[in-house]
């Protein structure tokens, strides 16, 4: 049975977002995968890195003390999938906090003289994600969430199949084009 780590990251229950993580995980559970569903917001996550935390981080003997649990949660998951909208061209602050205290020295990477060694093995990884702006301004902008996926979060988790499905412009998508959304996004989750 494959173990997926769900990561979802939006406050409202009634947002898009949360229509886009409730079809992840009900497809995967379908496929008859365990699913770890960590809603970061209704398990009120703390993404403020303090400074106990940013001196210890790159003592691997103590910097997980803090997130152990999550740092347990992220290593048995043989699949990661992020839902959450991009905003102001980032991750919502709590994900990219939950980056900065989970994905540590000694959990997803390893320093070696200097250079970083991906430390995790995590073969499937995929986000869902929405966007206020346009593909095209998202592109002009660098699209750093798309980058952070498929460049950065492919290396340290060495995932060998990865999939970034973005819906863009939600200021001014149908209906139409969120439902044929929500089924393109239950059909890769059908197949990833």
């Amino acid at each position: 049975m494959t173990r997926a780590l769900v990561l979802f990251a939006h406050p409202c229950p009634e947002s898009f977002s949360a229509a886009l993580h409730a079809t992840v995980v009900e497809t995967l559970a379908a496929r008859g995968w365990e699913v770890d569903d960590c809603d970061l917001y209704a398990e009120r996550f703390d993404p403020v890195l303090s400074a106990e935390e940013r001196r210890a981080y790159l003592d691997t003997a103590r910097n997980c003390a803090t997130v152990q649990a999550h740092v347990d949660r992220l290593r048995a998951a043989q699949a990661l999938v992020i839902v959450c909208p991009v905003w102001n061209f980032g991750f919502p602050a709590i994900l990219k906090g939950y980056l900065d205290r989970v994905f540590l020295p000694g959990v997803s990477f390893r320093l070696v003289e200097g250079r970083v060694v991906p430390n995790l093995s995590i073969p499937r990884l995929a986000a869902v994600t929405t966007y206020g702006a346009t593909r095209l301004r998202a592109f002009l902008a660098g699209d750093p969430p798309r980058r952070t996926v498929t460049r950065i979060l492919r290396r340290v988790t060495r995932a060998r199949r990865v999939r970034y499905l973005a819906l863009h412009d939600m200021n001014r998508v149908s209906a139409e084009a969120r439902a044929a959304f929500l089924a393109r996004t239950r059909a890769a989750m059908e197949t990833f």
